[in-house]
């Protein structure tokens, strides 16, 4: 992807910013906001995103006051996405199926989105990958692999899911089951061996756990010893360290590997269409992401 021109004007708060935000607890870590404010000050909008530290306890109260506030709208992130879902006055399809609200509309109403499955799905077709008829193997059950599983299913992928707790998979498999008919989605024992047999036919492996995230880069969800298949796809959706030693280990084998920069970039310009009507600056919210993860912690 060609980056755009990344010097933009100085953002500037006024009594006419439109205001929108992040939920979460914490929110120190976020590269939400400069992504977000990166992409208002490219097209001259008087907007700003704020990051809002919200303890759990505190949830119910803080959406009728950012309301109250004039607030467009709301990102929410850890632990806040599933407790959205009974706190909204409408779901949408895709937040209802997936369990998860990660995007708060407000207006007459209070509505829940889910905007991961969508920005998932957009960053594993940029890197050429078809995921139709695909055999997907997804390493977690949490709600980045609802997101990922659910949109891998509506392509009409074959899909495996193993988790450490096997009944969190088997429940997110028949989740997915009555949620999209035809899904074919179902639960693995995590056995090394099976773990061998499964990856040696994947086209697609997704690690959906935080395994090796930032600070403890040097954990993995793959068992020590076990080859990766060179001819499947890791799509790693840490994007902090930008290379996971999951990743290291699939490309010396000669695989192909990506990190989830670009699906954290494209939920975000999900958030973006749906709060502002308006086409986000895809590059622009990129540039500003690299940039947040350069900087020191």
């Amino acid at each position: 992807m060609m980056m755009q021109n990344t010097s933009l004007p100085q953002l500037s708060i006024t009594g006419h910013t439109q205001l929108v935000g992040l939920l979460g607890w914490p929110v120190e870590h976020s590269i939400s906001p400069p992504m977000h404010n990166a992409a208002f000050a490219s097209l001259g909008m008087d907007w700003c995103y704020l990051p809002f530290a919200v303890r759990p306890e505190a949830l119910a109260e803080a959406l009728p006051g950012a309301r109250a506030l004039g607030l467009r709208g709301l990102n929410a992130t850890v632990p806040h996405k599933q407790a959205l879902l009974s706190l909204v006055d409408e779901l949408t399809p895709e937040a209802r199926a997936i369990g998860a609200v990660n995007t708060l509309l407000f207006g007459d109403r209070m509505v829940g989105h889910n905007t991961d499955a969508a920005g998932f799905m957009r960053a594993l077709r940029e890197t050429g990958f078809r995921p139709e008829g695909c055999r997907a193997l997804v390493l977690g059950a949490g709600g980045a692999a609802r997101a990922v599983s659910y949109g891998l299913a509506n392509a009409g992928a074959r899909i495996t899911l193993l988790n450490r707790t096997p009944e969190r998979a088997i429940a997110l498999a028949a989740d997915l089951q009555a949620a999209i008919p035809g899904a074919d989605v179902r639960a693995a024992p995590l056995p090394q061996m099976q773990i061998g047999l499964l990856a040696a036919k994947a086209d697609l492996i997704v690690n959906a756990t935080s395994v090796g995230m930032w600070p403890h880069t040097d954990a993995m969800p793959w068992p020590e010893g076990l080859p990766f298949p060179e001819r499947a796809l890791l799509f790693d959706l840490i994007y902090n360290p930008p290379e996971t030693r999951l990743m290291a280990q699939a490309r010396a084998q000669g695989a192909r590997a990506e990190n989830g920069l670009m699906m954290l970039v494209h939920q975000g310009a999900e958030a973006f269409r749906l709060w502002t009507g308006v086409e986000p600056p895809v590059d622009i919210m990129q540039a500003a992401c690299l940039r947040a993860i350069r900087l020191p912690h």
